[in-house]
C-alpha cells in the first residue's frame, strides 16, 4: 500500500547549521545516480523473487493431485493474490520510489492505488481465512471435515475479495483530477481521517486481532490434542479405548475414522460370534492398537508442524505490516507529526515483502509442498 510519496531528497535536503560549521560536500549527480541504480536493482530482485516464488506455489498445487484440497485451495488463492501484488503493484512502485515523482497521469494513479490497496488487503485477509479454516479443522475435526469443501473455500475467498474491494473503492469518489495542473505525486489523501480509520482497521488491525485470537486457540487446541495422544503412556490400548481417548488430527480425520471402522469390522469378522481363539483376538487387538498409536503419533507431529508454520506466518505478517499501518494511523491522527519519506518507503516495501515471505514459509515448512516443489524444480510432471 502506498500512502506517502517516495523520496531520496533526504540525501540532498538543506538544513540549518551553525555559522562556523563546515558544510558537507553536496551529493554529486554520479553518486545520486549510483544510489538510484542500486535501489532499483534491489527492489527489482525482491519483485522478481516474489513473482517466481508465488508462481511456483501455484504451479505446485495445480500439478500435484495430492494437494487438491480445500485447505491448499486457500493457500493457492493467497499465492495468486501475492502474485498480483508482485506483477501489478510492485513494478510501478519501484519507478515511483526511485524517481521521487509521479509521471504516469491521474488514471494510472487511480488504478495503481486501487490495485495496491485491494491486493494487499486481500493478501492480509487470506491469512485470516486460512487461520479460520485451520481453527475449525482442529477444534471440530469430524463435523468440519464434512463441510470442508471446495465450494466453501471458494465462498471464503469471495468474501475476502468483496471486503478488499469495499476498502479500496472510497478514495475514487473524492479524488478529482486537476485539468490544468500536472500530477506530481500519487497517494491516498490521509486528510480523510474517517477513511483512514476505516481502511487501516479493516485491512490490518481487526484482522490482526482475529489472527492472534485464532492462533492462540489453535495453539491451545493443538497442545491439548498432542498431550491426549496415547504416546505418553507405556501401556497398550485396545482399538475401542483408542477411539474413545484420542482425538484424530484434522489432517488425518477422514483416514482415521475410515480405518477405525475397518478395524472394528475386521474384529467382528475375525472373532465376533465365530468362536475365534482368545489368543488370536488379543494378537489382532494389539496389532490394531499399535497401528492406531503410530498414526496418532504421526498426526501429532503434523499438528505440531502445522501450528508452528501458522505461528511463523503470523509473526512475519505482524513484523512486515505493523510499521506501515502504525505510521499511517499516526500521520492521520497527529497532523503535527512528521515521517521521513524514505522511512515511509521502507515501511511500504516491508509490507510488500510479506508477499515474498508467505510462499517461502509454505515451501520451507510443509513437507508435501517441499517434495512437490523439488519435483517441479526438476521439471518432472507428476500427478
Amino acid at each position: 500500500m502506498e500512502l506517502g510519496n517516495s523520496s531520496l531528497d533526504n540525501f540532498t535536503s538543506n538544513y540549518t547549521e551553525p555559522p562556523d560549521a563546515i558544510p558537507p560536500p553536496p551529493w554529486s549527480e554520479a553518486t545520486l545516480l549510483s544510489l538510484q541504480i542500486s535501489l532499483s536493482v534491489l527492489l527489482a530482485v525482491i519483485t522478481l523473487a516474489t513473482v517466481l516464488s508465488n508462481a511456483f506455489v501455484i504451479a505446485t498445487i495445480y500439478l500435484t493431485r495430492k494437494l487438491h484440497t480445500p485447505a491448499n485451495f486457500l493457500i493457492g488463492s493467497l499465492a495468486v493474490t501475492d502474485l498480483l501484488v508482485s506483477i501489478l503493484v510492485m513494478p510501478i512502485s519501484i519507478v515511483y520510489t526511485v524517481s521521487k515523482t509521479w509521471a504516469l497521469g491521474q488514471i494510472v494513479c487511480d488504478i495503481w492505488l486501487s490495485s495496491d490497496i485491494t491486493f494487499c488487503t486481500a493478501s492480509i485477509l487470506h491469512l485470516c481465512v486460512i487461520a479460520l479454516d485451520r481453527y475449525w479443522a482442529i477444534t471440530d475435526a469430524l463435523e468440519y471435515t464434512k463441510r470442508r469443501t471446495m465450494r466453501r473455500a471458494a465462498i471464503m475467498v469471495g468474501v475476502v475479495w468483496v471486503i478488499s474491494i469495499s476498502i479500496s473503492m472510497p478514495p475514487l469518489f473524492w479524488r478529482q483530477a486537476k485539468a490544468h495542473e500536472e500530477l506530481k505525486e500519487c497517494m491516498v489523501n490521509t486528510d480523510q481521517i474517517s477513511y483512514t480509520l476505516y481502511s487501516t482497521f479493516g485491512a490490518f488491525y481487526v484482522p490482526t486481532v482475529l489472527l492472534i485470537i485464532l492462533y492462540g486457540r489453535i495453539y491451545v487446541a493443538a497442545r491439548t490434542r498432542i498431550f491426549k495422544t496415547p504416546s505418553s503412556s507405556g501401556k497398550r490400548f485396545t482399538t475401542a479405548q483408542l477411539i474413545q481417548t484420542s482425538a484424530a488430527s484434522s489432517l488425518c480425520s477422514l483416514n482415521s475414522s475410515s480405518n477405525q471402522e475397518a478395524q472394528q469390522h475386521s474384529l467382528n469378522v475375525g472373532g465376533g460370534g465365530s468362536g475365534g481363539s482368545p489368543l488370536f483376538m488379543n494378537s489382532v487387538k494389539v496389532k490394531l492398537a499399535d497401528s492406531v498409536l503410530e498414526r496418532n503419533r504421526l498426526c501429532a507431529a503434523r499438528e505440531r508442524k502445522a501450528t508452528k508454520t501458522l505461528g511463523i506466518i503470523l509473526g512475519a505478517f505482524i513484523v512486515c505490516w505493523l510499521p506501515f499501518f502504525v505510521g499511517t494511523l499516526v500521520m492521520a491522527i497527529c497532523k503535527e507529526c512528521w515521517f521521513d519519506p524514505a522511512l515511509f518507503d521502507i515501511f511500504t516495501w516491508l509490507g510488500y515483502l510479506n508477499s515474498l515471505i508467505n510462499p517461502v514459509i509454505y515451501t520451507a515448512f510443509n513437507d508435501e509442498f517441499k517434495q512437490a516443489f523439488q519435483k517441479l524444480m526438476k521439471f518432472r510432471r507428476f500427478s
